[in-house]
């Protein structure tokens, strides 16, 4: 390992967080532009239900900019077709993915179709139900876009299957690339249409890359998302299986695109051949549980020495931290969780619970009531409110 390059764990750290976009003066008045280069820094946002705060693929580009237009975002993602440069496919998870990556998830689309990809459940609409989701696709192709909701008028009717069926028949559909979402629908509900209705005809028309230049291209798009990373890192950014992710990784590095680095404590690193090396990150932002800077938990604990779960689906006596908890970057470290939620009714963001983190510096506290007080302003919340005995 002498010859490799030796990075410390604190510039490892600034390494993957300039990567991400922290550490840049916000502007006062977030653009579009501004929102696309954050697009163009993390590759996706993650789509997740809960909206005790905000919908998860809001809380990005709000931790990286300050307080942007939300419609900036909902124009990319399902406004007019000519405004669109985003498209929601399973990428991370579920996620909503600029244009140009849609050639290099065909592979996965094309498994989907075959079967050999997505839920269990869906899996037989590929073999002994295909009949019944063409039938489904037909509808959409004649009718136009269509939600699960609006097949529910045929529940129960005789030779067709049951609501959770045209469900799964949908969500196969999707992954399978013969649709896509046309928009959002009231609770966030996804309409479907046909990708040739809603993504453009330059994307569409785009060649298929073999396999292999699929998977070289989106591990280096990841390895550009994070700047450092392992090679476990580096393929679940996109999800992509161990085998041809290994291959795109010695691919890369043989061109010189992934450089072996030495970090203390990880057994292996590569850093992009790219990214930056700040000297130092002042960064202060509440992180969302998806956001793609912690979503990755044993890569939050390496960098961060900070052990973060998500406790939603923990009983409630059992949550050490709280519902819907943020971590708290502060300067170039996590310091603080902070369990929040929007309480729409009263017009006040709801700090349910601080913890920080033993070493968090004084300031820090001041910071992060700052960076509340911009959270409600950007939710459109009159103020701060903590739960009684709570802070």
């Amino acid at each position: 390992m002498d010859h490799l390059d030796r990075i410390s764990m604190a510039e490892a750290r600034r390494i993957a967080l300039g990567a991400q976009g922290f550490g840049a003066a916000r502007s006062a008045n977030p653009t579009s532009a501004s929102l696309r280069r954050v697009l163009d820094r993390v590759q996706l946002h993650q789509i997740d239900s809960v909206n005790v705060l905000a919908r998860a693929h809001y809380l990005p580009a709000f931790s990286r900019l300050g307080a942007y237009d939300r419609d900036l975002l909902d124009r990319l993602a399902w406004g007019p077709k000519r405004q669109r440069k985003l498209f929601e496919y399973w990428a991370h998870e579920a996620s909503l993915v600029p244009f140009e990556v849609q050639p290099l998830l065909r592979w996965r689309m094309a498994q989907a179709d075959r079967g050999e990809a997505g839920w269990t459940s869906m899996r037989r609409f590929a073999r002994e139900h295909r009949a019944e989701a063409m039938a489904v696709l037909q509808r959409i192709r004649e009718e136009g876009p269509l939600s699960v909701s609006d097949f529910e008028a045929h529940k129960g009717r005789p030779g067709w299957w049951e609501w959770s069926g045209t469900k799964r028949a949908l969500e196969w559909l999707f992954w399978a690339g013969h649709l896509t979402t046309a928009t959002r629908r009231g609770n966030f509900q996804r309409v479907y249409d046909l990708p040739e209705r809603v993504l453009p005809a330059s994307v569409l028309d785009q060649p298929t890359p073999s396999e292999a230049d699929a998977h070289r291209a989106l591990i280096e798009r990841a390895a550009r998302a994070h700047g450092i990373a392992t090679d476990r890192e580096l393929r679940d950014y996109f999800r992509q299986p161990p085998g041809p992710a290994q291959e795109a990784i010695s691919s890369l590095a043989e061109d010189g695109v992934l450089l072996p680095v030495s970090v203390p404590g990880w057994r292996h690193a590569w850093l992009h051949r790219g990214a930056r090396r700040p000297r130092r990150i002042n960064a202060t932002a509440l992180l969302a549980p998806f956001d793609p800077l912690v979503w990755e938990r044993d890569r939050a604990e390496r960098l961060f020495g900070f052990r973060y779960r998500i406790e939603i689906y923990v009983p409630a006596d059992k949550r050490q931290y709280g519902y819907y908890v943020l971590p708290f970057l502060f300067g170039d470290n996590l310091v603080a969780r902070v369990d929040l939620k929007a309480d729409r009714p009263n017009t006040r963001l709801l700090v349910q619970s601080v913890h920080f983190e033993e070493d968090a510096p004084d300031e820090s506290r001041d910071a992060l009531s700052g960076e509340l007080e911009k959270m409600a302003a950007w939710l459109g919340l009159d103020e701060v409110s903590f739960a009684p005995g709570r802070a």
